[in-house]
């Protein structure tokens, strides 16, 4: 394969895409989808009006044939003029989103370009691109799921481990918000007429956080809590915010069954309980259908692929989530995401092309190879 010519990634982590700056983040979508487009590739556009619009890039569909989703995300964590610009030298490239995962896009994109010049066309393998996976991707699941039932196998582009693992399991997460109202009176006066909310949010600290079985691979955490008014006043009001985790399909169901029950049971007489959010990704956990995609994939490339489960979430959760046999982490190796010392290794990006490049080869043959 010829050197890499890191021009479009330039422009890609040139132009900042911040989940909250639409502008920039449909920036980078109106590039990729220009230079799809000129693969063959149709363009499928989710309008939103607060965040990016998600894009599904479509190719020809040959009936019989297994169908390949490739998915990324358009966005990245860094607001405008915080983390900015791109540099390389002879090992690494620098920037928001080198690693997470403008790199990984650029890798779907030149895998897609190489097979579309060997081929001259592109058939059953379709590129969906979020714009809100950084924040949850709270809007876009909902597409993402449907979209996945019309798949057999699904290729992330996370960054990669650093032996090149792609990554097979990754914990859920659930997230909400516990309100509690309880009634004020003065400390001193009147203590037993007021309906303590601190006292409650406490309890239920405890209580939420029992939930943890770190055996099985859960935790909860109950990791912001507030409330009160003064120190000479029961608290009338208090607020839990509470991440759950879980690795385990039966855990994540006890998990969230548990919770809406356990925010009642404070004992503390008075005070009231509302709960908000729910699961944001399902657990993405290991399956015989996933082992066969791993079989094959390495089949094809000639040598095993490594794999790891990851404690953090991704894309990857929902397709998982939704029965779709997935595989997480086919981006370049890099490290420092989320810092000013994001970084994707170049010999990692010559890697994952050719190995990208082989898979998407496969999904979509040469027009004079397939039965008419």
């Amino acid at each position: 394969m010829k050197g890499i010519n890191y021009a479009d990634l330039k422009a890609l982590i040139e132009e900042n895409s911040w989940t909250q700056n639409k502008q920039g983040v449909d920036a980078n979508g109106r590039m990729m989808q220009a230079w799809l487009e000129t693969l063959g590739m149709t363009t499928t556009v989710y309008y939103r009006e607060n965040i990016g619009n998600h894009l599904l890039f479509s190719s020809t569909k040959i009936q019989g044939l297994p169908k390949l989703l490739l998915l990324g995300h358009l966005d990245t964590v860094f607001p405008p003029h915080s983390f900015e610009g791109f540099r390389e030298n002879e090992e690494w490239i620098y920037g928001p989103g080198s690693c997470d995962m403008k790199g990984g896009n650029f890798v779907a994109l030149s895998a897609l370009r190489h097979v579309f010049a060997e081929h001259g066309q592109l058939c059953n393998v379709d590129f969906l691109l979020v714009s809100d996976e950084e924040t949850g991707s709270d809007d876009s699941k909902a597409i993402t799921r449907e979209i996945a039932t019309k798949y057999d196998a699904c290729l992330d582009f996370e960054a990669a481990g650093e032996d090149h693992e792609v990554v097979n399991g990754r914990k859920g997460v659930a997230t909400y918000c516990v309100e509690l109202n309880g009634v004020a009176a003065h400390a001193g006066n009147q203590y037993s007429q007021g309906k303590n909310a601190n006292l409650a949010a406490a309890k239920l600290l405890l209580t939420l956080t029992e939930l943890t079985n770190l055996e099985q691979g859960t935790t909860i955490n109950v990791g912001k809590i507030k409330g009160g008014i003064s120190a000479n006043t029961i608290s009338p009001q208090a607020q839990l915010m509470v991440e759950a985790r879980f690795t385990q399909a039966d855990e994540q169901q006890r998990v969230l069954e548990a919770i809406p029950v356990l925010i009642h049971q404070h004992g503390i007489d008075g005070v009231s309980a509302t709960l908000s959010g729910g699961l944001q990704r399902d657990v993405m956990t290991p399956s015989t259908e996933q082992q066969a995609l791993i079989d094959k994939l390495s089949q094809l490339l000639g040598y095993p692929l490594k794999t790891e489960q990851r404690g953090g979430v991704s894309d990857a959760n929902v397709t998982s989530g939704a029965g779709l046999p997935t595989l997480d982490g086919f981006g370049p190796y890099g490290d420092g995401d989320h810092t000013e010392f994001e970084r994707a290794s170049k010999r990692s990006f010559s890697r994952r092309i050719e190995e990208v490049t082989t898979i998407v080869r496969h999904y979509s043959p040469k027009p004079s190879t397939v039965n008419s």
